[in-house]
């Protein structure tokens, strides 16, 4: 393949302590007679090139290019962290993921202690699922949980962060694979047909360890092995997407239900041919099929700067896709409209009726109108921090998006990038010296963002094993 990485992604309690803020929420029925039905599909390390609709000259989704062909999509949508913990974190909380100090990926103790991390993610902070479960809806997740790790054994449950039900891999409690994952999701529908429900569905391609179906490879055999693995992810994936797609049609839901599709991040970079296999990692494991590597990691950016852990457009930029029959425009492309991960946490709750605790501070904004096909103002500039970690000895870099100008602040070498993103969405052209003004704007609101942060995790994050 000569694209680069990319991905795809849509379908979007507490203790004591949290029920005081979710007593705020309320459902505003006259603003919602009938609720839809909401499922985020949340894609792993999907590029932004690898699906058909958007140019993929090997790969076929049909089904993944049908919600955009039915519904709308946002070529300006960004995740708030190019790694799949904190850009999760961001979804699930509405708040850049470094509010809750979640700065890279879940994992051992002395990784969490270097990156200044708590060993999982706060569960008495105001949650997607939480909401929407007081909101009166029935909550599942199924798939990746990874806002904690699998190894972090008193972790609390995903069903104490607002869900009815969970099976996850890279979590706690009930167990589900890659394949499985989908069977959970069509079984919860079917049982709750006749109430509003909501599904995080956050599937495991096109993270290692790849498990290509037999019948998908049997489709691209014209292609190189490398090629040939990665197309049957995405198709095998695509397919199981379509069975959803073809539930909610048999059982008279499609009409009412929105679906949103999207990835957590960029490509993964692609390794050399001593990681063609992916032994060490559990996750997704599906019997019968040997776990591959990132040597069949060859997603692709479409042409963006960077990928998997990359603040550049390669790790942010992801595909945005949103059908809702009764409200969305079929074929919409907005091409200009900014739009990010936290945004959808107020969106969902707007949609739902649902009215956010008063002491909650979203960093994002609902999108609502702009989903019905109307415009959207920015209400605050986009921000992401990114940790090198207390060995390292750097200060993060600190980047914030406003309007059509984003700006790098690498402030362990005291060096700035500016980029116009709408005129150069490859960032090849460093603009910083021909622009000042803008350059001390951004720098500043970007050092006052970063002051806001918390330096360190709360005390009630942390396992009682870490030593």
């Amino acid at each position: 393949m000569t694209f680069n990485k990319i991905k795809i992604v849509v379908a979007v309690a507490g203790i004591f302590m949290a029920s005081a803020s979710y007593a705020a929420i309320k459902v505003d029925s006259a603003e919602q007679t009938e609720k839809p039905n909401i499922i985020f599909i949340f894609a792993d390390d999907l590029g932004w090139g690898d699906i058909s609709k958007h140019g993929h000259p090997d790969i076929r989704t049909p089904n993944i290019d049908r919600i955009a062909n039915e519904g709308s999509e946002f070529y300006q949508f960004s995740v708030s962290n190019p790694v799949c913990s904190p850009s999760r974190a961001a979804v699930l909380t509405g708040q850049y993921p470094a509010r809750n100090s979640v700065h890279r990926h879940f994992a051992t103790f002395e990784h969490h202690d270097n990156y200044a991390m708590p060993d999982w993610l706060d569960k008495n902070v105001v949650t997607m699922p939480r909401v929407l479960q007081q909101a009166g809806y029935k909550t599942a997740h199924f798939g990746k949980w990874h806002l904690t790790n699998r190894n972090i054994k008193d972790a609390p449950l995903p069903t104490e962060y607002g869900y009815d039900e969970a099976a996850v891999f890279n979590g706690p409690g009930p167990q589900t694979d890659t394949f499985k994952l989908y069977d959970d999701a069509t079984d919860f529908i079917k049982r709750n047909k006749d109430v509003p429900f909501f599904i995080n569905l956050w599937i495991h391609e096109t993270h290692t360890p790849h498990y290509p179906p037999q019948d998908s490879m049997a489709k691209y055999t014209h292609l190189n092995e490398q090629d040939q693995v990665y197309a049957a992810v995405v198709d095998g994936a695509d397919q199981r997407i379509g069975k959803i797609l073809n539930l909610l049609d048999e059982l008279n839901l499609a009409e009412n239900t929105l679906i949103v599709f999207s990835s957590d991040n960029g490509p993964e970079v692609t390794g050399s041919k001593n990681n063609h296999f992916h032994h060490h990692d559990p996750d997704g494991k599906v019997e019968g099929i040997d776990p591959l590597g990132t040597y069949f990691s060859v997603g692709t950016t479409a042409g963006l700067r960077g990928q998997k852990r990359d603040t550049y457009e390669g790790g942010l930029r992801v595909p945005f896709l949103v059908r809702w029959p009764t409200t969305v425009p079929a074929g919409r492309v907005d091409t200009e409209s900014v739009v990010t991960a936290v945004d959808l946490l107020p969106t969902f709750a707007d949609i739902a009726g649902a009215k956010l605790p008063q002491n909650y501070q979203p960093d994002g904004q609902s999108i609502l109108a702009l989903l019905k096909g109307g415009t959207l103002t920015r209400e605050k500039p986009l921000y992401w921090q990114w940790q090198y970690g207390k060995k390292s000895g750097k200060k993060p870099m600190l980047a914030v998006r406003e309007g059509p100008w984003k700006l790098f602040y690498f402030q362990h070498e005291n060096r700035i990038e500016l980029y116009n993103i709408m005129r150069d969405r490859a960032e090849t052209m460093n603009v910083a010296s021909q622009y000042p003004a803008i350059v001390k704007k951004l720098t500043g609101l970007a050092i006052a963002w970063n002051e806001t942060l918390p330096t360190s995790p709360k005390p009630s994050t942390f396992s009682e094993l870490r030593q």
